[in-house]
Order: structure tokens, then sequence, then C-alpha cells
């Protein structure tokens, strides 16, 4: 593609700084699932499996948008496809406003799967975007330092939502021991909380929406080749796209499994006996690990081949993982901790490796790629119900199995450059 080359002509590189502000505001916007689990877990005395149901919202819009996002893109282009995901992405943070007066968990899913809705159509666009920024065989390392400004975002949101909706009457009240008429109340009340924030973040999307809309026309109309769904399913045939789609999708299960976990793991007396909001506190640094990582990874992807290093990242978290499982206390916390570290070049490696030589049907592969991002409606679901039944350290193990297939993926795709 010439985007870049055509962009950089024209003056338009602020442009490519706003794309690179969006991954900081998806992966803000998401890791505040993390948040929103203990939270609404207490409010509604939740299961571990019931909780999971808000990432099963979520990240099932990937599945379900993907395809019509890469359509949507086909015929109106990349700038314009990104303003279409902020307004729809606004829309879902505004919908938290009448689920927090509603007082009903299922609301909340409502609103959460309109919020992934947009920010599906936001990775559809912009992921390709930034790959084809420049020479195909750097492209994993370009990749890679734009998704460490959203492990930026997943750094500070959880420290300020936690902040912001663990705090306060969260703990204060139980909320089962309350009559039948005060819960009504008390829930109204505590979603109000959450209301707040999701309404503040609606507000700064519309006004990013209105930046790249006065600016939609800026570099032309660069939009990829209009294709079928079924066409866009065809390329699973070619085996670096399946294997690439079924990695992916271990990956975002894996992180989401183990970040959906921790504030309720790190509160366990055999952890680290943290109150909630010291627990949110915490797991600001498990994706922080991620966000140091990648902007590490963006060196050494220019220097090691990016497939041998991401199975080498595999063995490392495999290996923090079980030393959780298997021990106890500031250990057994610390470590799990220490795997958003070695989390940190897995999703934009994959990608990068899955997207070689598909020129022109970048988008497409792009598209499933997305798709495979349901992962994280689907693995945190059976971490949860093997929590509920045996531990959370037990739920572990579907992690570890995830990044044995993530390393696989590695060793048998070499960079074709």
């Amino acid at each position: 593609m010439t985007y870049s080359r055509d962009a950089a002509k024209s003056g338009s590189r602020s442009l490519v700084v706003l794309v690179i502000a969006l991954f900081f505001i998806w992966g803000g916007a998401t890791s505040l699932n993390d948040i929103l689990i203990p939270k609404l877990k207490g409010l509604y005395a939740l299961s571990y499996l019931e909780v999971m149901l808000t990432q099963f919202a979520f990240f099932t819009a990937y599945f379900i948008v993907s395809i019509p996002a890469g359509n949507l893109i086909t015929r109106i282009g990349y700038l314009k496809g990104i303003v279409v995901g902020l307004v729809v992405t606004a829309a879902g943070a505004l919908l938290f406003w009448p689920a927090a007066g509603s007082g009903i968990y299922a609301s909340f899913l409502g609103a959460l799967f309109v919020l992934a809705a947009g920010i599906t159509i936001l990775q559809v666009a912009a992921n390709p975007f930034i790959a084809s920024l420049g020479d195909e065989r750097t492209a994993s390392s370009r990749l890679t330092f734009a998704q460490a400004f959203n492990s930026l975002g997943t750094t500070v949101w959880p420290y300020v939502g936690s902040n912001i909706i663990l705090a306060g009457t969260v703990g204060a009240v139980d909320p089962t021991t309350l009559s039948a008429a005060a819960l009504p109340a008390y829930r109204v009340q505590e979603s109000a909380i959450i209301a707040h924030v999701y309404v503040g973040i609606a507000i700064v999307l519309a006004v990013i929406a209105l930046i790249f809309w006065l600016r939609r026309n800026a570099v032309g109309n660069e939009r990829p080749v209009a294709v079928g769904f079924f066409d866009s399913l065809g390329l699973l045939r070619e085996k670096r796209i399946l294997f690439g789609v079924v990695a992916l999708f271990c990956y975002v299960g894996a992180e989401v499994s183990i970040g959906s976990l921790m504030v309720n793991y790190l509160g366990q007396k055999d952890v680290m006996g943290l109150d909630p909001r010291a627990a949110g506190e915490r797991l600001s640094l498990y994706w922080g690990g991620a966000m140091i990582g990648r902007f590490v990874g963006a060196v050494l992807l220019r220097r090691f081949e990016p497939g041998k290093l991401l199975a080498t990242f595999c063995v490392a978290t495999i290996a923090l993982v079980l030393i959780s499982m298997l021990s106890s206390g500031a250990i057994a916390g610390w470590s799990l901790l220490a795997v958003g570290l070695f989390n940190s070049i897995m999703f934009p490696t994959i990608f990068s490796l899955a997207l070689e030589g598909q020129g022109k049907r970048t988008a497409e592969a792009s598209g499933l790629l997305c798709m495979a991002i349901v992962g994280g409606a689907i693995l945190p679901l059976v971490s949860g119900g093997i929590a509920d039944v045996t531990s959370i350290a037990t739920a572990l193990v579907i992690p570890i199995i995830c990044y044995v297939v993530i390393g696989i993926f590695g060793v048998s795709n070499p960079a074709k450059g």
C-alpha cells in the first residue's frame, strides 16, 4: 500500500499520531473490564462463571462485528471507518448510564457489547493501517510500538478505575445482608459510580471523533478491495492465517483470563490478601509489564526472528504461571503479575506474522484475526467455571495450554522477509 507515502507528502503525520492514540483509548477501555468484574461480582452476588459474562459480552462483539467491520471499511475507507468506530464506542459508553439506573446486571452486558462493537471497528481499521506504514519486514516492530501505547492505556486506566470504581462503599456494605427493598437502591447508588466514569469516556471519544471527521479527506479515501463474507473466510484455507487465528484466540483468552481473575486472586489470604482497591492498583502492574515489554520488544524484534522470540516469551509465561500455581503468598502474586511483561509482544507478533504476504487482502485477514479475539469471551468463562468448582490457581491451567499453542505457532511460522 502507498498510504504512508501519500500521508507524508500531504503533511498528515498528525493523523498517524491520532491513530496511535486510539490504541491507548481502546486498551484502557478494555482493561477497565477487569475492574468491573470484582465490582459487579460483589454488587450482584455472582459466581466467577456468571461475572465472566462481562468478558463474554465484550469479546463476543469482536466475533460478530469483525467481518462486517471489514466490509464497512472497504466501502467508506480507513478514516471514515475510524469515525464510525469512535461514535459506536461512545454510544456504548453512554449506555452505562441507563444500565446503572436499572440496577440489572444484564443491562451492563448490553452496554459492554455495544462498546466493544465500536472498538472492533477501530481495530479492524487501525491495525492494518499501522502494519502497512513501511517495510513489511519491520511490521512486527512497528505494530509492537503502536501496541505499546495500547499497553499504556491498560496500565493507567485500571489504576485510576480502581481508585474510583472500587473505592468507597464497596466492601463497607455486604449486599447479601440488605433487605429486598434496600438492595435495588444500593445497587443503583454503587452503579452510578460506574456510569460517571463511562460517560466521561463517551465525551472524550466524541471529541476525538469530531477531529477525525474534520480531517476525513486529508489524505484521500484509501480503502481495501471490497469482497464478500465467504471470500474472506476462504483465507482460512491458508495454514498461516488459520494457525494465526487459533494462536490469537489463545493469546487473548489467556491474557483476559489472567487479568479477569487477578483482583480476586490477589485478594485471597493465601496469596497477598489485598483489598479490592489495592488489588486493582496491582493489576496496573500486570498491564504495565506488557507496556514495558512492548517498547523493549520493538527493539528485540528488529534483531531476532519474530517467531522464535515469540516462542521464547511463551516459555517464560508458562514458567511464571506454574510458579504462581505451585506457590503461595507474595511469590504467587508477583509471579502472575510478571506474566504481563512476557505477554507484551504476543498480540502484535502473531498479528503481523499471520498477515505477511496478504497484500491487498490484508484488511480481510485483519478482520478474521480480530474475530479470533472472541477467545477473550470463551476462555475466561472456562477459567471462571474451573475457579468455581476448584480454585483460581487451578484455573490458571487454561492460560498454560494457550501459551503452549502460541509457542508452537511461533516456531512453525517464521517471518518470510
